[in-house]
């Protein structure tokens, strides 16, 4: 059984603490980007709780700048070996590229988190090649643009089909159904409103009897309804979005902020273990 099929298994959440090794990230471009720091970030967050390390090596935020294969694994492989060295905490690769899936999963990665949903030639063959668990996320458009003008005739519907499409492409791939964790993509090509409508709407998505994974840290959409134009200050919103994720029917939760939602989803745990 691996790590995560362990954590996978038990009634309690999952924390996915956010690492990223991006001069241009949203909320912490910049700071967590030498060998050093995010070693040192990495071991905090698996001190506060985190079950889950996600190590990103190229920002997804609207009008982010790409990144060459050899430069994001340039980015990600050394700060993932030298986790491993140090903690047996499961750690994930956010990435599209299917190079990096690969050089990651060889420095030690557990798990393979693409926001573009394993669509890149060759994702799906490389994945089911790994034999890791994989975290297909919804995204319309792409992270440059997704948020121009995003449409849908329902979110909630369209979503379950794509979902539908990409379990059958991964399992057709020869991915084991039970390596398949499904995100909704907050933020991802969706107006204030589809996410609402998603997030309250969330646990329809267990029909498809797979993981959900939710991040909602720090995002826009808080920063909307808070009228509040820095992510810095989103944390109470984070976290309050977190316990309604949670109770909506999402498995594991991607955060910035670890120790105060590892504690708001203890009370959300032992309620629902009552």
């Amino acid at each position: 059984m691996n790590v995560l099929t362990s954590l996978l298994s038990s009634n309690q959440s999952i924390i996915m603490g956010v690492l990223n090794a991006t001069p241009d990230s949203f909320s912490d471009g910049g700071r967590f980007n030498t060998v050093e720091s995010a070693l040192t970030q990495a071991l905090t967050m698996c001190e506060q709780g985190a079950d889950i390390i996600d190590v990103g090596g190229e920002s997804t935020r609207p009008g982010a700048q790409a990144v060459s294969v050899d430069d994001e694994i340039k980015r990600v492989v050394p700060i993932i070996e030298v986790i491993r060295q140090h903690s047996d905490v499961c750690i994930s690769i956010d990435t599209s590229k299917p190079a990096v899936m690969r050089a990651a999963v060889e420095a030690g990665a557990n798990l393979i988190n693409d926001v573009n949903g394993l669509q890149a030639q060759g994702g799906l063959d490389i994945c089911a090649e790994l034999n890791v668990p994989v975290c297909v996320m919804h995204m319309q458009g792409k992270p440059r643009t997704m948020q121009a003008k995003p449409v849908y005739n329902n979110v909630v519907d369209d979503i379950k089909t794509f979902f539908e499409q990409r379990i059958q492409a991964c399992i057709d791939a020869g991915i084991q159904r039970e390596n398949i964790i499904l995100d909704v993509g907050f933020g991802f090509g969706k107006t204030l409103q589809h996410n609402l409508q998603l997030l309250k709407n969330l646990s329809e998505f267990q029909v498809f009897d797979l993981p959900l994974l939710a991040g909602l840290s720090r995002k826009s959409m808080l920063g909307k309804i808070l009228n509040d134009d820095s992510p810095e200050n989103r944390l109470y919103a984070s976290v309050a979005a977190a316990v309604l994720a949670r109770n909506n029917g999402a498995k594991i939760i991607r955060v910035h902020d670890v120790k105060p939602t590892v504690d708001a989803l203890k009370v959300c745990d032992a309620m629902n273990g009552v």
